[in-house]
């Protein structure tokens, strides 16, 4: 059996909604200021909007072990949603929401996936307390990361 996860993470940084958006959608360059994402490559390009796009994904958790998948953008409204199916070490979907307040950019991460490594998947039920905990470090490092790349407070992680 597969082991599913359903990750759901806020962030709150005082920045312009733009400046976050694009740093974002400019996954490719996640690597030179997340730590955590070890690489990531555009596979297709898609249309003038970026739907169709295929992006190569390799995560490294704060264990040492490594996820690699790509992701597929199937949905981008500007300023708002990016959204796309991953296959690979992780199938599901992933989705980044965001929404601008008061000074304040609130940008929600959605992950609704199953692994496909064979140890995760036989170990899931007993590793998922472990799983968790390396997202919300990785995810945490994201945060801390975009924040001083827009040097920007964060308000919230």
């Amino acid at each position: 059996m597969k082991g599913r996860y359903s990750f759901i993470t806020d962030w709150e940084l005082r920045a312009p909604l733009e400046e976050v958006w694009q740093a974002i959608l400019e996954s490719e360059q996640w690597p030179e200021w997340w730590k955590g994402v070890v690489d990531v490559k555009e596979l297709k390009p898609g249309n003038e909007s970026g739907i169709g796009s295929i992006r190569s994904y390799t995560l490294s958790s704060p264990s040492r072990y490594r996820l690699r998948f790509n992701l597929l953008l199937t949905n981008r409204t500007e300023y708002q949603l990016l959204k796309g199916n991953a296959t690979g070490d992780l199938q599901g979907t992933g989705s980044w929401h965001f929404r601008y307040n008061d000074g304040i950019t609130y940008v929600q991460c959605e992950w609704h996936v199953m692994t496909t490594i064979p140890w995760m998947s036989y170990m899931g039920v007993v590793l998922a307390p472990f799983f968790r905990y390396n997202h919300t470090i990785v995810m945490r490092w994201g945060a801390r990361s975009l924040a001083k790349k827009l040097n920007c407070e964060l308000v919230r992680h």
